[in-house]
């Protein structure tokens, strides 16, 4: 494509096909997909097509499906990135029929094609990687639409099951249960999540939550982690934002007298807040058999403070009561002890503060009912006054101590959390294939926010980059979520990232406790983000890698396959010039004969060198002209008229001009004949076809020889590949790299394919002149001809 006569003529709309392909040597831009990035940023709307195997992500997929490698790829994000994207489709019978028909191939290609790469299968599984790749892409659509207009209704437009999972025996169960009421629906979702509560209340197993991870990705489902204090919020939240259909949970592991004593549980909780979202109450073996771990552990919430208090109300007054009935056979000793252990009970329900109120209303209650004189604040005997501050003091040491235990707990419980949650993190980076969309998904999903990006600045002097507010000057390495935020000024929450980015997040602002957490989660992206430039970095130092294996390579291929036809041109004229033997024009006719074959193949190597040099770096002089195929192939033919065997050539008819090189594509179709004639069993020679499908011409070199495995159909495109020849004749091994870059320099491809009835086909496929008249063959050459 000229891009630059695309540019100057500015149209409204431009039609792009093929936007996976590559580009020739020497253009502005590697790939296809890059130049309709420079259309649209000139303001040119683009249609384009691109096949469902060209997808990056797909490429392993496809690769397993159809056996074959795409070299042609373009990455996901360019397509996604479309205004709209429509899917063209049909059945794998009708496609099969229409190329029987002959409405794509022509007829020699039609077996090939048909038994190759266009079987049902490869068709079928190809569609539905279409449809699953596209339903995605509606995904997205329909999930940026709810949250543009802030929809919190489910709607239900796919299965999504969320099983909720507490990291105890039950975990497995639920999970089956769940993955067999996604399975009832195709194409449904299944997603597991764990509520990480920072009081440490949950008991969760951190081995049997990764076991739990396990099982739901091996059944095609993902694996979640979020925190919340309410966990039914939480659960509901989580749910509603990934427009889920139906939750399951698990029925309560507590007892009916701890039921009793605490109230509601979870799943009541949740079944009644769920509103359009179906809820499963899962029975299982552990139900109502109480928790592995006990639930008494302090907590300092404002909740437990205030029962505390509560408690102090009811208990002191109750006790005094009951203790004003035994005044008669207690003593104040005993009357104390009594206080004493209300206060530690209001210790360990509501920590310091209610234990201090309680002491003190305990010492006044000891002093007004209890010590002499009664009712009265007056303290008669001394040893009753230290008894009474000895009891205070005790109760205030003993409420510290449950408060701080407590406070520790809390700090336990939070830490672990944390720790599951980083755990959690590094588990979906190292599954994953890239680093930072996983981090930044995590980031935003365990925090609950609405979007998480990466940016990174320009103004690499800027000391303090997070205070920047100028979208300008900012750059997006990645974005999980919408909308995302264009600096970090429209960030809620924003953590430097290495010296020159920084992960904002928008949606609420994050407590310091969690802000700890989003620390860790910045310091994994800035590893994952230098290991992406070290990345970078490698794959920029790989030409230099590979030039340096050809020169390698080539010193080697100098050390010998050169040295030998200028051994024996040497050998020749050194003899022709002793003066000691006298010749015989036989004789001397002979040496001439070797002398100037050998500095034949030597100036052809020198060549071929020169060539394979110029086109590794970008510098081959190419002048690419309409021309006629037909004088070509005769030229080439001419060229390699010495060779014992036959070819048979098959033109087609009209042959339209190709848009080649001539000198370069002769030099290629003679390398190409010559490689079939000297691999061609006797009584088989090879055959020349051509074809012409749309814009494009096909020249196919068939021969019926050894073929080559699939295994080495690549490789043998490698310089100084020849796949264990070694014989003097076989050459450096450059004669099908130098003619693969040729081709592709001109535009074209060339693929090898299996001959049927074995041997090995190579395909040369070059554009045609649009603007050309399709030239006529000779009538002596209407159907074939054979050059021997």
């Amino acid at each position: 494509m000229d891009l630059d006569a695309v540019l100057a003529r500015r149209p409204a709309v431009a039609l792009v096909d093929e936007l996976a392909h590559t580009n020739i040597p020497g253009g502005r831009h590697a790939k296809r997909w890059q130049d309709v990035h420079e259309l649209l940023a000139a303001g040119i709307d683009v249609i384009t097509t691109v096949n469902i195997q060209h997808l990056e992500s797909l490429n392993d997929v496809v690769h397993k499906i159809t056996g074959i490698v795409q070299r042609e790829t373009v990455p996901d994000t360019v397509v996604r990135a479309a205004d709209q994207i429509e899917l063209v489709d049909m059945t794998p019978e009708a496609l099969r029929r229409r190329m029987a028909h002959g409405n794509i191939y022509p007829a020699e290609m039609i077996n090939a094609a048909l038994s190759r790469y266009f079987r049902s299968g490869n068709l079928t599984a190809l569609r539905e990687l279409a449809l699953l790749w596209l339903a995605d892409r509606v995904e997205e659509g329909l999930r940026r639409y709810r949250t543009d207009h802030g929809i919190a209704a489910v709607w239900e437009t796919r299965e999504r099951v969320v099983v909720a999972l507490t990291g105890g025996p039950e975990g497995e169960t639920l999970i089956r249960r769940a993955a067999r009421i996604a399975a009832h629906g195709s194409g449904g979702d299944l997603l597991a999540v764990h509520v990480t509560r920072s009081d440490g209340l949950t008991g969760a197993d951190p081995s049997a939550l990764a076991t739990q991870r396990q099982l739901v990705e091996s059944l095609g489902g993902s694996y979640h982690a979020v925190i919340g204090d309410d966990i039914p919020t939480a659960l509901l939240d989580f749910a509603r934002a990934e427009n889920a259909t139906q939750l399951v949970l698990g029925t309560s592991r507590r007892t009916r007298l701890t039921q009793l004593l605490t109230g509601v549980g979870i799943g009541a909780t949740v079944t009644r807040r769920s509103g359009d979202i179906d809820v499963h109450m899962v029975t299982h073996e552990q139900a109502a058999h109480g928790r592995q771990l006990p639930a008494l552990h302090g907590a300092l919430s404002p909740r437990r403070r205030l029962a505390g208090g509560l408690t102090a109300l009811i208990l002191l007054p109750l006790l005094t009561l009951g203790l004003a009935q035994l005044r008669s056979s207690l003593n104040l000793p005993s009357q104390i002890l009594c206080y004493l252990v209300a206060v530690v009970t209001i210790a360990v329900i509501g920590g310091l503060y209610p234990a201090l109120a309680a002491a003190l209303a305990a010492s006044l209650l000891l002093n007004y009912y209890f010590t002499p004189p009664l009712y009265s604040f007056t303290i008669a005997e001394p040893n009753n006054v230290i008894a009474l501050v000895v009891f205070a003091l005790v109760a205030a040491t003993v409420a510290s101590v449950v408060d701080g235990a407590a406070r520790q707990t809390r700090r336990a419980a939070r830490a672990a959390a944390e720790a599951q949650t980083l755990s959690v993190l590094a588990g979906s980076v190292l599954r994953g294939h890239d680093a930072i969309p996983a981090l930044l998904e995590r980031s935003r999903e365990t925090f609950g926010m609405v979007s998480a990006t990466l940016l990174t600045t320009t103004d690499r002097t800027h000391s303090d980059p997070t205070t920047q507010s100028d979208p300008q000057r900012w750059v997006t390495l990645g974005v999980a979520g919408t909308p995302p935020c264009r600096c970090p000024a429209e960030a809620d929450v924003t953590v430097p990232v290495g010296p020159d980015a920084v992960l904002a997040l928008r949606g609420r602002i994050l407590p310091a406790a969690d802000q700890r957490v989003l620390t860790a989660f910045a310091a994994h992206t800035a590893v994952a983000l230098e290991r992406d430039q070290l990345t970078q970095q490698a794959a920029q130092a790989e030409p230099a890698i590979a030039a340096d294996r050809m020169r390698t390579a080539l010193l080697a291929a100098v050390s010998h396959d050169l040295r030998t036809p200028l051994a024996a041109a040497t050998a020749a004229v050194t003899s022709l010039r002793s003066p000691d033997i006298v010749w015989s024009p036989r004789d001397t006719h002979d040496l001439l004969a070797t002398a100037d074959e050998s500095l034949e193949r030597l100036t052809r190597l020198v060549d071929n060198l020169l060539d394979m040099s110029r086109l590794n770096a970008g510098v081959l002089d190419l002048h690419v002209q309409p021309v006629a195929l037909a004088e070509i192939i005769r030229l080439a033919l001419d060229d390699l008229a010495t060779s014992a065997a036959a070819v048979h050539w098959q033109p087609a008819t009209p042959a339209p001009l190709v848009l080649a090189d001539p000198v370069l594509l002769e030099r290629v179709i003679a390398n190409l004949v010559g490689n079939a004639v000297r691999y061609s069993p006797p009584g088989h020679p090879p055959v020349l076809t051509s074809s012409a499908l749309g814009q494009r011409v096909e020249l196919r070199v068939i021969d019926r020889g050894p073929g080559i495995p699939d295994t080495d159909r690549e490789r043998v495109f490698q310089p100084f590949q020849r796949l264990g020849y070694r014989d003097n004749t076989t050459g450096v091994g450059l004669g099908l790299a130098l003619s693969r870059g040729l081709v592709e320099a001109m535009g074209g491809s060339l693929t090898p394919e299996d001959t049927p009835g074995g041997g090995l086909t190579m395909v040369i496929n070059l554009p045609t002149d649009p603007t050309a008249v399709p030239a006529q063959q000779p009538p002596d050459a209407a159907n074939a001809e054979i050059w021997a």
